[in-house]
Formats: structure tokens, sequence, C-alpha cells
């Protein structure tokens, strides 16, 4: 049996503001966390034990997800902090570090492992990857991606030999001086083994640590490069593409919810919209509760929360509104993520709700 653990334990500060009171993996993909496609994915390929390093805003993690009960599996949890004069502080242990911290407790990875990280939306077969893996002998396996030459700088490049056995590695290259295109996707297979190389109470990471050390003492590790989706929410530009592509239906076993009420536009529970006197091109989903006023106009992309509440003459375009966010009249709100207190245009620039330069105006629509 394969064991799964979900590194969950980053602050995510790539993301921000999104992460500011979230973390990363409970980031919202059609109103559902990240991480809990992950959860879903792994029980379809039969991997019911899963673990999950935690320590930025883990309550909210461990809230949602509870004992794993409701997806068929069990789920547990590894607290990652100090304390520091009297207060409990958040201190990640590395991705590596926090593996051997349970090792050390338990001896959990006493199986075959799949290791994911928890801020990525995959569709790998896993039951194929685990296959590739025990058939090679190898103590640990990286699965890999192709990228476009141009982007080898945003990723951890693994450079391998044709049989798959890994010889080196180069973190973010720049393009004249990759010697590989096949980029790190974060997901890993490892044998009990492995976790015998990390060093015990420190601060470890796999890539830039572990991953040196299997390659320098000659271990059967290997680079699988099979076809899948492999969605990263790196940064905040990534969240939003990737909720755009959602959207548009290019991402499988991504449904919208709701009741489809004419073709590309979903609907919640207790709408208020008058359907005759706004503009409303699909695809649009309108969670429930939200208000729209007459005039007011949506065109797709684009995913409104529940309670929300968009006035009069407003537009939003191609943008996610979170819950209970209001826009005021006639305001134009393109291409942007926009949440109570803040809105992030598709690039990650930010403004905050009450900055007085702001052209834009929104706020809370539950007061």
């Amino acid at each position: 049996m394969t064991k799964g653990m979900i590194l969950a334990a980053g602050q995510g500060t790539r993301v921000r503001p999104l992460t500011r009171d979230l973390p990363k993996p409970m980031v919202p993909i059609l109103g559902k966390p990240v991480m809990e496609y992950l959860i879903e994915h792994l029980a379809r390929h039969g991997i019911t034990e899963i673990m999950v390093n935690v320590a930025w805003h883990h309550h909210k993690i461990e809230e949602y997800f509870g004992d794993g009960r409701r997806w068929g599996v069990q789920i547990g949890y590894s607290y990652e902090g100090i304390r520091d004069h009297g207060d409990i502080l958040p201190r990640p242990m590395g991705s590596a570090g926090g593996m051997r911290r349970i090792q050390d407790f338990s001896g959990f990875f006493d199986e075959t492992t799949l290791v994911l990280c928890g801020d990525a939306l995959i569709d790998l077969d896993i039951t194929a990857a685990v296959a590739e893996h025990k058939a090679k002998g190898a103590i640990a396996s990286v699965v890999a991606l192709d990228v476009p030459l141009a982007d080898v700088q945003n990723y951890g490049i693994v450079v391998a030999a044709p049989d798959g056995r890994i010889q080196s590695f180069q973190e973010k290259p720049a393009p004249a001086e990759a010697k590989s295109t096949l980029a790190s996707t974060g997901i890993y297979i490892f044998e009990p083994a492995a976790l015998d190389l990390v060093p015990s109470g420190k601060v470890y990471d796999i890539g830039s640590q572990l991953f040196p050390q299997l390659v320098s003492r000659d271990l059967p590790f290997y680079a699988q490069n099979r076809p899948f989706n492999w969605i990263d929410i790196g940064r905040v530009s990534d969240y939003w593409s990737v909720l755009q592509r959602v959207l548009r239906g290019e991402v499988d076993q991504m449904n919208m919810p709701g009741r489809q009420v004419k073709p590309g536009i979903w609907v919640g529970l207790n709408t208020s919209i008058p359907w005759d006197k706004v503009k409303i091109e699909g695809p649009v989903y309108i969670g429930s509760s939200v208000r729209i006023e007459p005039g007011a106009t949506i065109t797709g992309p684009a995913w409104i929360g529940h309670g929300s509440h968009i006035r009069t003459g407003a537009k939003v375009v191609r943008s996610i509104l979170f819950e209970y966010t209001r826009i005021a009249a006639d305001m134009r709100f393109s291409e942007m993520i926009v949440s109570p207190e803040y809105c992030v245009d598709r690039h990650g620039d930010t403004l905050y709700r009450g900055d007085d330069t702001a052209q834009l105006r929104w706020g809370d629509a539950r007061a």
C-alpha cells in the first residue's frame, strides 16, 4: 500500500494577499480548497493514509479537513513550530525535515510514499507512477514535465540519463545555461530508506539538500517524464490564469457547482437577479445569496462568490469575487481578484479597501 504526504507548512508569500488570512492549500478553486482536489485524487488511486505537515494558519486546514472521513481517507497532521517567550510560533522544518520529524515520531513512512505540494492541481496517473518507481527499484523518484526553454528559469530543472536516472539538478537556470527542460513538479515518490538520509531535528529541503545527497551517493534515483496536467499556483498571476482555464472548462474533473440556468451560466441557491435588466455572458458562476442590481454587467469567465452584491451600472469582467464582496455602483473591475478587503489585478498589483488614492470602490457586502 502506498501512503501519502501533503506539504502544507509554507507561508505562501508569493501569493499574498490571498494568503494573508489563509494557508496556501486553502486558496479556493470553484469554491473548494486546492488541497481538497488533491485528497480526492489520492483517494481515487487508493491512497487513504495521508499525513499533512502544517504551520501557518494550521487551524484552517485542520478544521476543514478534520480526520478525512468525508473523503474516505484518514488524515493526520504534524504541526511545526517553536515556543518563544511563552508564545507558540510557526516554524516550518523544510519539506524533508518535516517528513523526518514525522518518521522520528512514529515511523509512519514504512512503505512507498507519494509526496505532493499542497498548492498545485494535478491529474497524474498516480498508480502508473508508483508502478514505474517500483519497477526501476528506485529509492526516490521525481515526477517531471517538459517546459518551454524560456520558462526554465522558473523551476528546478532535472538533468537525467536516457533511462531516467538523475545526474544533476539546476535551480532556476537561465535558458542559455539550462542542461535540460525537465522541470520538477514537486511530486515525489520515496522509499523509507530515502528519509534515513535526512538529519533529525533540522530544517532540511527535499530539492536543494536531499536530492543532491542521493546523486552524490549514486543511489537509484530517477525522473519520470509522463504527460499530465500540472497547474501550479505559485503566484497571484498563476491563480488568476488557473481560474480562467477552469471556468472555461479546460481542466478535467473540475465541474461548475450550482444549477445551469442558461448556457454557460450557473447559479447557487437564493439569488436575486433581474435577468431581463442585467447583461451576463458566460462562463459565469453566481454563488448563493448573491444580489445583482439592474444595469449591472458580468462578462465571463467569472466567479461571483456567495453573499456578494453587484450594484447598478457596475461591470465585472473576467474577474473573481470572493464571498461577501460588494462592487460599488458604476465601477468597472476587469481581470481582477476581489475580496471585501483588497483587490489584486492579474499581474499581482494590490489595492486595499480604504486607500484614498484608489479609483475603484468596493467593500464588504455583509454591512
